[in-house]
């Protein structure tokens, strides 16, 4: 009944700019929600970049910090990421996550969340 639904992503050049969106679907509580997104480059583990907790308190990765920044909307039940300075490091599948439960840490792994959208893919150029 949960969904999560990704959009945003595309081919930029490096130094540019994306906003991602996660549309939140067939949760009453999800003011509540712990959310995050994650990103998996072809060959890698999936990880955790950044997360915000229903106070809107939010974390980062080390390797985001400075470039990425996490919101969300409740009125909208959408979550954002607002990703400047690409690099092509960056270039990844980005995933929405959830989870109704207390995270146990700050910056919880990709792998704790029970909530996952499908996708969307994020491709930097040099």
């Amino acid at each position: 009944q949960v969904q999560l639904v990704e959009s945003g992503g595309g081919s930029v050049q490096a130094g540019g700019s994306l906003r991602l969106s996660c549309a939140v679907s067939g949760y009453s509580g999800y003011a509540y929600l712990y959310m995050g997104w994650n990103r998996q480059a072809p060959g890698k583990e999936r990880e955790a970049v950044a997360a915000i907790d229903s106070s809107g308190s939010t974390v980062y990765a080390d390797s985001v910090k400075g470039r990425f920044t996490v919101s969300k909307d409740n009125a909208k039940n959408t979550l954002y990421l607002q990703i400047n300075s690409l690099k092509p490091e960056d270039t990844a599948m980005y995933y929405c996550a959830a989870d109704p439960r207390r995270p146990p840490r700050l910056l919880p792994s990709a792998e704790w969340y029970i909530y996952w959208g499908q996708g969307t893919e994020v491709t930097v150029s040099s």
